[in-house]
């Protein structure tokens, strides 16, 4: 017995809900606002991937790779950029980072 198109955009509503709730209400820590972002780009995948199933086309499948491949590089730099910057000022709060601007 397939699972219902429903289902899917169920979880997916709610991992976007998580997600941006996780922007916008945690202001403090760059790593979960980064986890937060990840989690709205699994949503998209996730409707992405559920319509390509429901619909049978690949093309969603295929852009699902692309959006991970981007997600995952996106998660690497931005891991990379936050442990420099954590060892030249020693911390990593929105507030210290945002004194940056020039």
């Amino acid at each position: 017995m397939p699972v219902p198109l429903s289902h899917f955009l169920v979880v997916a509503a709610l991992l976007l809900v998580i997600g941006v709730f996780g922007i916008f209400m945690n202001r403090k820590n760059i790593i979960v606002i980064m986890m937060s972002i990840e989690l709205v780009l699994l949503a998209a995948n996730i409707n992405f991937v559920a319509f390509s199933g429901a619909l049978h086309d690949m093309v969603g499948q295929v852009f699902t790779m692309f959006v991970l491949t981007v997600a995952a590089a996106e998660s690497a730099i931005g891991l990379a950029i936050l442990v420099i910057y954590f060892r030249n000022r020693g911390s990593i709060e929105v507030e210290d980072v945002t004194t940056m601007r020039g």
